[in-house]
């Protein structure tokens, strides 16, 4: 990973990040811990080798709770769990997601609950756990992944594109909430980023060509690049955005 800035109020920071071990996730991980910040993670498989790979890398081992999101209790014990090891969450990232394609004429109502336990009910319950710690501080930064896909009309993953619309609204409602203790809530709406599950899965190079044909900026979007307005989110560069939709995708969707 390069460290393309450096935001000098991160560093001794507790951060939480849901599915910090893989993905997008560990990369926001790496960043973090690049800034300094005290990491601690949550995700459902075994991270132990990754969180080797961290702590030879910055000297510094993240906390890893292994879990399922989808139990609110259990993540609601580690993000306190996490305050006791860490000290009060300054920042909190929902991050993990299940984009899992479906189709609308088989979706059951296990699955679309499921589905919303996942991309939807884990992030409300996760800011409901961080935000009285974060009044007592009177500051906070919940960041809140939604995604570019409900934006385009997507089809094949209607209880995904659902979800993150609702992830933005409910992004907005929290703002209001929680702005008078000056905790900020906002939505980071990614475009295709090339992690690799997206390459094993999902990628073609038809489709590739046809996003990219798409964007205004004619490059492939890197993890790096969301890394990046993460940590301008978490920190107080940032200090008054709250209640944003902030869209990295290079230019396939406009906002305002």
């Amino acid at each position: 990973m390069t460290k393309t800035a450096t935001f000098h109020d991160l560093d001794g920071v507790s951060i939480y990040i849901t599915g910090g071990g893989s993905g997008i996730g560990a990369d926001l991980t790496d960043g973090f811990l690049a800034q300094g910040a005290k990491v601690a993670f949550i995700g459902r498989s075994d991270a132990s080798a990754f969180v080797d790979e961290m702590e030879a890398k910055h000297g510094v081992r993240p906390l890893f709770f292994q879990g399922d999101i989808t139990d609110t209790a259990g993540l609601q014990r580690t993000i306190a769990e996490a305050a006791d090891a860490h000290g009060p969450i300054h920042a909190l990232v929902s991050n993990a997601a299940n984009d899992k394609r479906h189709s609308w004429k088989d979706v059951t109502p296990e699955e679309w609950d499921f589905l919303m336990s996942v991309n939807l009910k884990a992030y409300f319950f996760a800011a409901q756990a961080v935000a009285p710690m974060m009044q007592e501080r009177g500051a906070g930064s919940i960041i809140n992944f939604s995604s570019i896909s409900y934006m385009m009309g997507n089809a094949g993953y209607p209880a995904y594109t659902s979800a993150n619309g609702g992830i933005t609204a409910m992004t907005r409602s929290l703002a209001r909430e929680l702005g008078p203790d000056g905790i900020r809530v906002n939505a980071l709406a990614p475009g295709w980023v090339l992690t690799e599950k997206q390459l094993d899965k999902w990628a073609t190079p038809e489709g590739l060509a046809a996003h990219l044909e798409r964007q205004c900026l004619k490059t492939h979007l890197e993890p790096q690049d969301i890394v990046d307005a993460v940590l301008f989110l978490a920190s107080n560069t940032s200090k008054m955005m709250t209640g944003q939709c902030m869209v990295v995708d290079g230019g396939v969707v406009t906002t305002g």
